[in-house]
């Protein structure tokens, strides 16, 4: 987390604390000064903890910290941009979780491209009683995800099947395809 900044002044001295027969001595004023140094970083992290918070404006060690509280997990290697993000719609995608949109969006941001998703379920409403059930008959419910990508790589489909796993309703099945792009014709 936040360490020792070299310089960093701190915004309440300790000396200015202390009754005015300190303020003469010596040893006190370099004491004091070495625990200034010290508590300056804490000092300014809770003088600035809305903006610590904030995944927009967040130091990037903070911002990994407040992404384990909301579930945002994003990949090794995104950039700056692509994690904060991930943490600023956390909530939104918790919300949309096991939804086919849901599922869409958490592929769009990790792959940033589109999904083609196909799934043997559905919903339906009607008055009438004993009406067919949406989606393929007597099918169990599955999930098909094709992800097209530049350079599709063993490690990139490990990637998809993981966050396929995490996105999908526990009793649904699912199948994950890693593609390259398709041809200019």
């Amino acid at each position: 987390m936040r360490g020792s900044v070299e310089g960093l002044p701190t915004p309440h001295p300790l000396i200015y604390q202390l009754p005015a027969v300190y303020l003469g001595e010596d040893f006190v004023q370099r004491f004091l000064g070495a625990l200034d140094d010290v508590l300056a970083p804490v000092l300014l992290t809770i003088d600035n903890l809305s903006a610590h918070l904030d995944p927009r404006t967040a130091p990037e060690d903070f911002l990994e910290w407040t992404g384990a509280w909301v579930a945002a997990d994003p990949a090794p290697g995104q950039s700056a941009g692509q994690r904060r993000a991930a943490v600023l719609g956390a909530m939104e995608r918790h919300r949309r979780r096991g939804t086919r949109g849901g599922l869409a969006e958490a592929v769009r941001l990790e792959f940033g491209t589109e999904a083609e998703i196909e799934e043997t379920g559905g919903t339906s409403w009607s008055e009438t009683a004993h009406s067919p059930l949406p989606g393929a008959a007597g099918a169990a419910p599955r999930v098909t995800v094709r992800v097209r990508v530049a350079e599709p790589d063993a490690a990139g489909a490990e990637r998809l099947r993981r966050l396929v796993a995490g996105e999908v309703p526990a009793h649904v099945g699912y199948d994950t395809e890693l593609l390259p792009l398709k041809e200019a014709s």
